[in-house]
């Protein structure tokens, strides 16, 4: 599965069945985890086989989680460059769980540390969590704000900058917030903004969503300013 199928195939899923993930799709996830951890310095953790760290908690916006027992730790430290490396870098696992036939759902609050579990180094947090396995359903697609909203361009924005905000609009933001903004000026520079939220996780959002921007763009398209 290509990244940009995998992005319009994710949707967050929160009840699980008890299928076990196979040992070849951990291994990948594993290997991709080692790698986002060398190249970010971020402390992210695969769980696996452990049922309480979702277990009865519910958030009345979405409801509650069920029958996770695999789940990533994104730990790091404190601050927001570290927050937006939690949310490029996890997004990038995300995808890869996606492109495997695996269900995923970002999760701020509604998990439990367990200890033993995992293990934090000096002046690291856990940020947030990721519920991962086999969904009991695919998940499904929250409606669409106004792609106007989301960005200013010096002139007619051309066509791999509106792909892009078409890639950034479909990526997973705590409570469907997607406070964020994107403006594109000098032809190929692109830079973003984010907005309050009560909610917070706004700079874990704009990692994810300058992640799924690079896919839908290309890279070369352009120059983060």
């Amino acid at each position: 599965m290509e990244l940009i199928e995998a992005i319009k195939a994710r949707h967050s899923v929160r009840k699980y069945t008890d299928r076990p993930i196979e040992e070849s799709k951990l291994a990948a996830i594993r290997k991709a985890i080692v790698e986002a951890n060398a190249a970010s310095g971020l402390n992210i953790q695969l769980i696996v086989n452990e049922p309480k760290g979702f277990n009865g908690l519910f958030i009345s916006t979405y409801g509650q989680f069920s029958g996770v027992r695999n789940y990533i730790v994104m730990a790091a430290p404190k601050g927001r460059d570290w927050e937006e490396k939690v949310g490029y870098h996890g997004e990038k696992i995300v995808l890869l769980a996606q492109s495997l036939g695996l269900n995923t759902c970002w999760a701020g609050l509604t998990y439990r540390k367990i200890p033993g579990t995992f293990t934090l180094g000096q002046g690291e947090t856990v940020h947030c969590m990721i519920a991962l396995g086999y969904g009991e359903n695919q998940g499904r697609q929250h409606p669409m704000k106004p792609i106007a909203k989301f960005y200013e361009a010096d002139g007619e924005a051309p066509a791999w900058f509106m792909n892009g905000l078409e890639a950034a609009l479909l990526a997973p933001t705590a409570v469907n917030q997607q406070k964020f903004k994107f403006f594109l000026h000098d032809g190929n520079k692109v830079s973003t903004r984010t907005f309050f939220s009560p909610w917070g996780y706004t700079q874990i959002d704009l990692g994810i969503v300058k992640y799924h921007f690079e896919i839908g763009a290309g890279k070369d398209s352009f120059d983060w300013a």
